[in-house]
């Protein structure tokens, strides 16, 4: 799961969300939010960033320490409830030919400062009719 970088198109369906992450930051430089309103990671996202995440060549926004990991999670009709983290190419593959339409999830996580935000979302398998 790459983060989509410039010049790089939107697939249809795909959400982008780095307004939301670039109002987050503002705000988070301007004093209007804490560390801890920012660095919030749940444990489950932290473990699945130590262990499937993938690194991006960017380096926290909040920390300037640690290089930033992208985590995948699958959520649909016929995943657990909990969602699927996707940790191969060949399981995002496997979903986007599904015959269940499922959503796919992509956030970047901190794991020294638990940082953590959803860059993008998009539409796998096939529609529900």
């Amino acid at each position: 799961m790459r983060a989509r970088g410039v010049g790089q198109e939107a697939r249809p369906g795909e959400v982008d969300y780095r307004l939301v992450r670039k109002h987050t930051l503002d705000e988070f430089h301007r004093g209007r939010l804490s560390k801890l309103d920012v660095c919030d990671a749940h444990p489950e996202l932290l473990r699945a960033a130590r262990n499937v995440g993938e690194a991006r060549s960017e380096d926290c926004p909040i920390c300037d320490d640690t290089t930033l990991v992208l985590v995948s999670f699958a959520f649909g009709a016929r995943l657990p409830a909990h969602g699927r983290c996707i940790t191969t190419k060949k399981e995002l593959t496997q979903l986007r030919t599904a015959a269940q339409e499922a959503t796919c999830y992509v956030v970047e996580v901190c794991t020294a400062c638990a940082w953590n935000q959803l860059v993008r979302s998009f539409k796998l398998g096939k529609p529900a009719t």
